[in-house]
């Protein structure tokens, strides 16, 4: 049985209510257009949020890490920017079929020229799952999926430069990218004036080489990194890792 907030907020056509398994969390998702992966969930458990932070989240897609971090912590307010009107309007649908209005704002923009809503050094956390691959070479016949994919609408120095404006001092960044961008990555983040503080490779098994890298970068911060343990997604002989695992069962 549906209930009154699914009923209300109703699903369009080819678009499906899937279980976010986290303090009865759902998210509406379209077949044929952007759906988040493990990226997401394991972006949302490494970005240091902290009780009370204001957030944004760029490039946001369809919501998920706003209601994701939702589900984890206690932030005071999460801001979501998307530039895809479809992706915006499912993200607004996602917040409300859960009742987090008053927690979760997504808004309709491009994050290389940020709406004036977004308060520049208004925020403690800015994350971001961005574009991991070039413009260039073969992209995804599909637009929305290209946009989500490749650096077409942003590249990684607009995020960076746009999480950097956004943070106050101290204030903190979390990414998570393709570990073949790593020094892209760390060195343009060191340019806009974000430092890299935290390091962690995900490889899908351990025996696996990395295939996702996560970094948190703190605007203003001195040079130091940590790079901690590996995060294995899967055991060795099937099945999620305990410490994975652990995310779907918090």
């Amino acid at each position: 049985m549906l209930s009154r907030n699914e009923s209300r907020i109703g699903l369009d056509p080819g678009e499906d209510l899937e279980d976010l398994q986290r303090c009865g969390l759902k998210i509406i998702q379209a077949r044929d257009t952007f759906r988040f992966g493990i990226d997401s969930v394991l972006l949302a458990h490494f970005a240091p949020l902290r009780k009370g932070d204001r957030v944004l989240d760029l490039g946001t897609g369809n919501g998920v890490l706003p209601l994701l971090l939702a589900g984890i912590g206690e932030p005071g307010a999460i801001h979501g920017l998307e530039i895809q009107p479809r992706l915006v309007d499912m993200a607004q649908r996602s917040v409300a079929l859960n009742g987090l209005e008053d927690l979760i704002t997504i808004m309709e923009g491009d994050l290389c020229f940020p709406p004036p809503q977004l308060m520049a050094g208004g925020y403690d956390l800015v994350i971001s799952n961005p574009p991991y691959l070039p413009a260039g070479g073969k992209v995804n016949s599909r637009e929305e999926l290209a946009i989500a994919r490749h650096e077409i609408l942003c590249t990684l120095t607009d995020v960076l430069r746009t999480g950097a404006q956004m943070l106050r001092n101290r204030g903190r960044m979390a990414l998570i990218h393709r570990p073949g961008r790593l020094i892209d990555l760390l060195t343009t983040m060191r340019a806009e004036g974000l430092e890299p503080k935290t390091l962690r490779f995900v490889h899908p098994t351990p025996r696996r080489k990395p295939t996702m890298v996560m970094v948190v970068g703190v605007k203003g911060a001195r040079p130091h990194v940590d790079v901690l343990p590996p995060l294995a997604i899967y055991q060795e002989g099937g099945g999620y890792s305990k410490e994975v695992l652990s995310f779907y069962q918090g």
